[in-house]
């Protein structure tokens, strides 16, 4: 019978799917909820030590339709990190363990480039008895100014650095969240890695622009007549998110073999999950598909996830973990292999024409006189 239960980084999940940093992990009511439907860890909207510079506007969100209009493919906000007391949440951390000790609690946090902020937040969070931590370098929209999120992210070099401050003061594991708004994910990915971080994240949102009214000719969602970029999530993002992460799971195993990767990125069913962790993924994590689906959908996504397994005579999530990996190659590697299957069919085809040709008077047919004489003819 397959499991999904599973440990990441020393951290026991009783399956992999995780609520991602965002509304679904808003406050203490919403992160309980997700523990009682069966989710596998927790982590909480991303928090700062000051949150008086958080002000959110609304409409904050726009979403992206299919042609049934009930298909909802992708989601915009530009919504901020928590604008709730720094306080508030220690407290709600506290009491979070106390009504769930075995759930797995992780802690977003974000801070400007300023040392012992981060330190600070740490040792607070880890007080507070949070079991992990997400460190968020990837938040497309809001605060830039502050050289936060993605802003920071973006920069191998700093964020090397700032993981190394955090890893100086934790105790507890933690993954840094990588931006997609790059050219190539793996080089801050594994500038998390150098600076000590057990694992990695990724996606977050891409940076984006969802759509323009054309009666109003403003861009959405509008804001007092204005609106900035935010953040793209759902489905319509996975393609990319696979990619990322099979180019990070690649990475890992040259070079960094025995960390871990937690893959979002689009995540609405078990059989999404599946490709994650097919490309390397120990976990999953759903943000947009919760506010699309509510925090019971869990249970369909293990089922579905479970069913797969079950198919392909997996026992556990090591069974599969990376094992699609191996068949990516070159597009130089495609063609030749592509080349020589066809000169082997060539040849075989010859071989088996040569075989059907008639050598003695006896194997003439009558049902198949003309293919004989043509095949002796070279035709």
């Amino acid at each position: 019978m397959p499991t999904l239960a599973t440990t990441v980084d020393g951290l026991k999940l009783p399956n992999p799917f995780v609520i991602g940093s965002g509304p679904p992990g808003t406050n203490l009511n919403v992160i309980t909820r997700a523990f009682r439907e069966g989710w596998g860890a927790v982590i909480a909207k991303t928090v700062s030590l000051d949150s008086s510079k958080v002000i959110n506007v609304a409409p904050r969100y726009a979403k992206f339709h299919g042609n049934d209009r009930k298909d909802v493919i992708g989601w915009e906000n530009i919504e901020l990190i928590s604008d709730r007391p720094f306080n508030i949440w220690l407290d709600e951390f506290k009491k979070c363990k106390d009504q769930h000790p075995d759930g797995v609690l992780i802690a977003s946090i974000m801070e400007e480039y300023n040392r012992e902020a981060w330190i600070e937040i740490v040792q607070r969070c880890e007080g507070a008895g949070v079991d992990s931590f997400e460190l968020n370098f990837s938040c497309p929209h809001g605060l830039p100014e502050r050289k936060m999120g993605a802003a920071m992210g973006e920069n191998p070099e700093i964020v090397e650095e700032v993981c190394s401050w955090v890893m100086s003061a934790a105790t507890k594991p933690v993954w840094a969240k990588m931006t997609p708004n790059v050219t190539r994910i793996v080089e801050p990915s594994r500038a998390a890695y150098r600076g000590g971080c057990q694992g990695v994240s990724a996606i977050n949102t891409i940076r984006s622009v969802m759509s323009v009214n054309l009666d109003t000719l403003r861009p959405e969602p509008t804001v007092e007549g204005y609106t900035t970029p935010g953040g793209y999530s759902g489905k319509a993002v996975r393609p990319i998110a696979l990619r990322m992460v099979m180019e990070i799971a690649t990475m890992i195993r040259s070079e960094f073999p025995g960390r871990s990767l937690s893959g979002l990125g689009g995540i609405e069913s078990g059989e999404d999950a599946a490709q994650f962790i097919l490309l390397g993924a120990d976990t999953t994590q759903v943000c947009t598909g919760v506010m699309k689906y509510g925090y019971e959908s869990v249970k369909r996504m293990c089922d579905e996830l479970l069913a797969f397994m079950e198919k392909h005579k997996f026992e556990t999530l090591d069974d599969f973990k990376g094992k699609s990996l191996d068949y990516f190659t070159t597009h130089r590697e495609l063609v030749r292999m592509q080349t020589e299957r066809k000169a082997k069919d060539k040849a075989a085809a010859e071989e088996a024409a040569a075989k059907k040709m008639v050598r003695a008077d006896g194997e003439w047919s009558g049902d198949d006189f003309v293919k004989q004489s043509d095949a002796l003819a070279g035709s």
